[in-house]
């Protein structure tokens, strides 16, 4: 997959859009826990922890991404599941950044059929397997999360000719 657009995402954003999804997932039932996909659902669902008071949280971990690309972006490999959750995540908020193609999705959705799967951003190929998302980007887009960045100075539009 080519990625044509970037989309940077700073703590800020990424703050509010976890609270646009907690607003989204408050009133639906009471959750008995979250299980957050690692990494990238980490941080969502301690944001997600605090503002639903919601103190139970697991973890399913997975690894999708395995060499390095020329321009520093990871490809995806195979994925291998490095831990479970107990169950069939009945009552549960399985949590992740986003879904981009719907490989890591579809096999946690196995894993835990009955969980509800929220994320924050949703792309269109895994956008079937959520249930519940804040934001759609588009499938060429890539997401950088503010974990994956750092402030540097960055070179005014007129001076990159």
């Amino acid at each position: 997959m080519s990625y044509n657009k970037d989309f940077p995402v700073s703590w800020a954003e990424l703050h509010r859009d976890s609270r646009a999804l907690a607003w989204r997932l408050l009133d639906m039932q009471k959750w008995k826990g979250i299980i957050a996909i690692t990494r990238g659902g980490l941080v969502p669902a301690a944001i997600l922890a605090r503002e639903m008071d919601i103190r139970m949280i697991d973890t399913v971990c997975i690894s999708s991404y395995s060499s390095t690309e020329g321009d520093g972006d990871k490809a995806r490999g195979e994925l291998e599941l490095i831990k479970g959750a107990a169950g069939d995540g009945e009552g549960m908020l399985l949590v992740d950044d986003l879904v981009d193609t719907g490989k890591t999705a579809q096999y946690v959705r196995e894993l835990l059929p009955k969980a509800h799967f929220a994320t924050i951003y949703a792309k269109p190929s895994g956008r079937p397997l959520v249930d519940t998302f804040v934001t759609e980007v588009s499938q060429d887009t890539w997401i950088r999360f503010p974990w994956d960045m750092e402030y540097s100075f960055s070179t005014p539009l007129a001076d990159r000719k």
